[in-house]
């Protein structure tokens, strides 16, 4: 199955992309969660909105990723969660969770660019990926605390 991805997939490829997946891949995951679009002979001009719309929103200076990256793995970045005895968490710490501690400490990060390896769910340090630019990826230390 043929499609363009409208947003990017890990392992597949970034927005605007034409990429070949298989059919079950592409109609169970991919279509549904609106990742893709189907592709039609003419999807050129949506692929060519897409590019624009993530150059507008990239960041395009390697130097200005680099600095961002200093910042974000300079020192862990607390994340409050609701927690019950034992140190056990109601849920998981989702890549929302992580945005926002991360907006909160002064950074700016698209959720989306976001990658949690294995769901966290208990208490402590963790660590996840963030892509900060195609050559560019910051590995963010998290202290996940309990809420008050």
């Amino acid at each position: 199955m043929k499609l363009i991805l409208t947003h990017e997939v890990s392992n597949l490829g970034s927005p605007g992309d034409i990429v070949e997946v298989k059919d079950g891949y592409g109609r169970n995951y991919l279509l549904p969660r609106n990742f893709a679009i189907r592709w039609t002979k003419g999807g050129q001009k949506q692929v060519d909105s897409i590019k624009k719309a993530r150059e507008a929103n990239a960041i395009h200076d390697l130097e200005e990723a680099q600095a961002l990256k200093g910042r974000l793995e300079a020192s862990p970045i607390n994340v409050p969660v609701q927690a019950g005895p034992g140190g056990r968490l109601f849920g998981a710490v989702t890549v929302t969770d992580v945005a926002e501690a991360v907006s909160a400490t002064g950074g700016s990060v698209d959720k989306r660019r976001i990658e949690i390896g294995n769901p966290i769910k208990t208490l402590g340090a963790h660590e996840v990926s963030v892509r900060l630019h195609p050559d560019v990826v910051a590995q963010v230390k998290l202290n996940v605390v309990a809420s008050k």
